[in-house]
């Protein structure tokens, strides 16, 4: 793997729209791409792990999700998305980030872009967390 990856739900309409946002206004030096088309096996991770929030896998660094692994992603950018990233990946800014992007992802089908086949399954472990 030469380029971290960072994984997002494909199957969700906001999402993707997040994602062409980022590589189209962000540009981050790492492949985004939609977990379902992604070797989760090559990466190290699970189906159940990237069903439930983004992911960030780089070689050589320990695997993030959710607000840390966007914070990885963004300070592979230039700025002032890299300042962005930094600012998240403070540990009390990402432990603030952590319940809003909880409830983002539990609500992901009500966001801008959204539709019915983003949200969610009832019995989904991220609808517990």
């Amino acid at each position: 793997m030469d380029r971290p990856t960072f994984l997002f739900d494909g199957d969700c309409a906001f999402c993707s729209s997040c994602a062409r946002f980022i590589e189209k206004r962000i540009r981050p030096d790492a492949d985004v791409v939609a977990w379902q088309f992604a070797d989760l096996d090559a990466l190290g991770v699970t189906e159940e792990q990237v069903s439930s929030a983004v992911y960030y896998v780089a070689a050589g660094r320990p695997v993030t999700a959710g607000p840390v692994a966007i914070a990885d992603l963004l300070r592979r950018a230039s700025a002032p998305w890299r300042l962005a990233g930094g600012l998240l990946g403070l540990r009390p800014v990402s432990a603030v980030a952590w319940p809003a992007y909880r409830w983002v992802a539990r609500n992901r089908h009500r966001m801008p872009g959204g539709t019915a086949a983003c949200a969610l399954p009832p019995n989904h472990p991220a609808r517990a967390a």
